[in-house]
């Protein structure tokens, strides 16, 4: 006898993001619900949903209790100042462990930023009663000894988080295909390793997670398949104008327009692939002080359960898509391009910041899993003590003040001998 489909009802969020949305965690916890909040008249009472929220949505906790800072008005002066600020605890990592300034701002709060992040989205999954794929944060890699997680020094990738509706985790993904602005000049991560990718087979799908940049990338994708993925996950946060052009590794003199480009991740694999069926591929906007996300959220699916022509804009319209988030206005190539600019941070045109939001569903019918769950690693394992409370970080002494000032000093004397 043959098993029956499973059917699993996808949502995706395309939130709008505000740095003030990030400077403490009650107004965290508003962001990250009020997602949810918007996913809930999609809930399919009769089938298991799967909410699946946006790229880096936890970097911008860097700035929890900075407010002050935000006056500033550009990411790299805010990130200056709370660098010099949080002196005690950055300067310490900046040395100890060898990382750059940005890196060291991010890793001197990690812990609780990791521990606020988390609880949040298992929090949300348990409430709404949804697999829950997290969105990506910037998160260390931990190691559990008894009641302590134990950080790995200078280790910092972008992470996706699943987690199952009692809360439970139930895996994690690194990015391992970095952007620029996401290597040493930019947030400084630490890019992921191809051999750990995974498939989790789940009521929900047997799913397999490519962040961003990842679900462009060949052997990303061939991992996946090759695993049995049947569902896509693709959170993004697309850091430029919509409707500007782009030349990404490892072509980035090949230019395109962002839409045309986009083509080649989400609507392609489930176009081309003979396993991966359905992908979800929810997009931030917003301006984050002077840098610009925007984008359209896609849910894609084999052409022939989605014969509808659509597309993104300045492309051709085509079967494969289950659902789209239409972009602010449709009309000729240079009339968006044009759009975008005055859309983007800094434009000071009336329609600066005026995104569009959206919350997407569609209906997957999916094979039975032959799959059997990865066994966890030893991060996956130290996340789930977490959130269960049975550990807690180890503590890092911090240096006193005093200290820091005489630093320079010190070390300007030890030059001159």
């Amino acid at each position: 006898m043959t098993a029956a489909p499973r059917l699993v009802r996808a949502v995706a969020a395309q939130p709008h993001w505000h740095a003030t949305d990030f400077t403490s965690a009650a107004a965290f916890r508003r962001w990250m619900r009020g997602q949810l909040e918007a996913a809930r008249p999609h809930l399919a009472p009769d089938r298991p949903n799967l909410v699946v929220l946006t790229e880096l949505n936890g970097l911008p906790l860097v700035l929890r209790g900075g407010a002050w800072a935000l006056r500033l008005r550009t990411f790299e002066r805010v990130a200056l100042a709370l660098f010099l600020a949080r002196l005690p605890r950055t300067l310490p990592v900046l040395l100890r462990e060898r990382v750059s300034p940005v890196r060291a701002l991010q890793l001197a709060h990690t812990d609780e930023n990791t521990a606020l992040y988390l609880r949040t989205c298992r929090d949300l999954a348990r409430e709404y009663g949804v697999y829950l794929c997290c969105g990506s944060a910037p998160m260390p890699r931990y190691a559990r000894r008894g009641h302590r997680l134990i950080r790995a020094p200078g280790v910092l990738t972008n992470q996706t988080v699943l987690l199952d509706p009692q809360g439970e985790l139930i895996g994690v993904t690194d990015k391992i295909h970095l952007t620029p602005d996401e290597q040493r000049g930019g947030v400084d991560l630490t890019p992921g390793d191809p051999a750990e990718l995974r498939v989790f087979p789940t009521p929900a799908g047997d799913l397999g997670v490519a962040i961003s940049l990842d679900a462009f990338r060949p052997d990303v994708i061939g991992a996946l398949e090759r695993q049995g993925c049947t569902v896509l996950l693709q959170p993004d946060a697309n850091g430029s104008p919509w409707t500007a052009r782009e030349g990404l590794p490892p072509d980035p003199a090949h230019l395109r327009d962002q839409p045309v480009a986009w083509l080649e991740s989400s609507w392609q694999v489930t176009s081309t692939s003979p396993r991966i069926r359905y992908a979800v591929n929810p997009m931030v906007v917003g301006n984050l002080l002077d840098l610009t996300f925007d984008g359209q959220s896609a849910i894609t699916g084999p052409p022939a359960e989605a014969p509808r022509p659509r597309s993104y804009v300045m492309t051709d319209p085509r079967p494969g898509f289950l659902a789209l988030t239409p972009w602010v206005e449709d009309g000729p190539a240079d009339q968006l391009r044009q759009t975008g600019q005055q859309l983007a941070a800094g434009s000071g045109h009336p329609r600066e910041n005026a995104y569009r939001t959206d919350t997407l569903c569609a209906d997957l019918t999916l094979p039975p899993t032959t799959l059997t769950p990865p066994v966890p690693t030893p991060h996956e394992e130290a996340l789930r003590a977490l959130l269960r409370g049975e550990t807690r970080p180890a503590r890092r002494a911090r240096w006193p003040l005093p200290l820091l000032l005489l630093l320079p000093l010190l070390l300007l004397r030890r030059r001159n001998r």
